[in-house]
């Protein structure tokens, strides 16, 4: 390889590993009836105050020991100055792991983040959410997994 082509490759490499990942297409959809949904948690960080909604049906499995049903739509609700900042939504579906290498697999769930209209944020990675809800696999890949089980 000529010094030349080196640089350039050292440079486009340098160039891939600085760009944000952004948003990638997946199945996720928006969330249209979370007034169905039931507001199971709130987690404070800072200026932010986070609203957790799943169905019914998704904390009755967690209860019981069970795995969450296909279909099921888990919604962090992002408030920031007293209105809806940005929705973060996990979703399962059967075989949809399969969309993605192994090494990378969150079970059967995929992630979205969404702005308020429904149209989906591409500012954010959901490669990098892939990653961190992993660290929970054996809690259905879920942070609120206790919280879950334990609402009343």
């Amino acid at each position: 390889m000529t010094p030349h082509l080196k640089k350039t490759a050292a440079a486009l490499a340098a160039l891939l590993l600085a760009a944000p990942a952004l948003a990638e297409p997946n199945r996720v959809t928006f969330p249209d009836n979370i007034e169905a949904l039931q507001h199971y948690t709130t987690v404070t960080r800072g200026e932010v105050t986070e609203f957790m909604y799943t169905s019914p049906a998704a904390l009755d499995a967690l209860k019981a020991g069970e795995p969450v049903p296909d279909g099921t739509q888990f919604i962090l609700q992002d408030w920031r100055d007293g209105v809806v900042y940005r929705l973060f939504v996990m979703q399962k579906g059967a075989g949809w792991g399969a969309d993605y290498d192994e090494a990378v697999r969150t079970g059967d769930w995929q992630f979205q983040w969404y702005w308020p209209d429904g149209s989906i944020n591409t500012d954010e990675n959901t490669e990098r959410c892939r990653a961190c809800h992993q660290s929970r696999e054996g809690r259905e890949f879920l942070f609120t997994y206790n919280d879950a089980r334990r609402f009343e």
